[in-house]
């Protein structure tokens, strides 16, 4: 009963679409112009091109993608995605 349960509960999902993949790029490029104006993201081996270091690009990368999911996920539970 209890996995019924859950179940139930597990908001839908959009399938992967060109949509959510712009989402999902726009959050990450937000995502990393806030961590470039961030003055200690010089921290370890550089990334050629951009002024960061390795784990800021990293951890930006990752932030604009559980901002992105976010995203996704609340435009999904309000019907306009």
């Amino acid at each position: 009963m209890s996995s019924m349960l859950l179940a139930a509960s597990v908001p839908p999902t959009p399938v992967w679409s060109p949509t959510v993949a712009i989402i999902i790029a726009a959050s990450c490029a937000v995502a990393l112009l806030l961590t470039l104006g961030n003055k200690s993201a010089k921290v370890g081996p550089a990334i050629p091109g951009l002024p960061i270091g390795a784990g800021a690009f990293i951890g930006a990368m990752a932030f604009g993608h559980i901002l992105g999911v976010g995203i996704v996920l609340g435009l999904t539970s309000i019907g306009k995605l």
